[in-house]
């Protein structure tokens, strides 16, 4: 019997299509897809929020401060003139940051091994570049998946049977965090 399902797909594919369906399972919460991928797909994601569940609370706060570039009205940094040199203007400003924990940062990196980077776009797709965004999909585990399934010891996935597709006649199934 084999360990894994092969999907009628090389090595290198199979790896891709799994780590980007989990990334999209774990960034909007819910997939449709065929019922053997969502299997393997269950796989992936209940071993990432257990990762993510073990270390959620191991960090420290530490204060820094920061030199922070001033701006003006439309964003760009004002400039002064010193010795002859034109010279950005920077303020100091105190903030809170979290340091990981050396097992935290071996799970983020556990993560990211697996997660696709992902970048969220505005719904009205209007100044697409200028207002995307880069979302940490390791902070997002930690900060808002992994709470929710704190108290939970595994089963973080359902898998809801659609029925067959038009095309092809393959069993559809919605899988989605509980």
């Amino acid at each position: 019997m084999a360990v894994y399902r092969k999907l009628g797909r090389t090595t290198s594919q199979r790896k891709a299509m799994l780590r980007n369906l989990a990334t999209n399972l774990l960034y909007n919460g819910r997939i449709r897809t065929t019922e053997t991928r969502a299997k393997e797909v269950r796989r992936i994601a209940e071993r990432l929020i257990t990762i993510a569940v073990k270390e959620k609370d191991n960090f420290t706060l530490q204060s820094i401060t920061a030199k922070v570039p001033q701006k003006d009205k439309d964003g760009k940094r004002i400039k002064k003139e010193e010795n002859g040199k034109r010279v950005t203007v920077y303020n100091l400003v105190s903030k809170t940051i979290k340091v990981d924990s050396p097992s935290r940062l071996n799970a983020r990196r556990k993560l990211l091994s697996v997660l696709y980077p992902v970048t969220s776009v505005p719904a009205d797709l209007k100044k697409k570049r200028s207002l995307s965004k880069k979302v940490d999909m390791a902070a997002k585990m930690f900060d808002e998946i992994a709470p929710r399934y704190a108290n939970r010891n595994g089963g973080y996935t359902r898998i809801i049977k659609v029925g067959p597709r038009k095309g092809d006649a393959a069993e559809e199934v919605i899988i989605e965090l509980v």
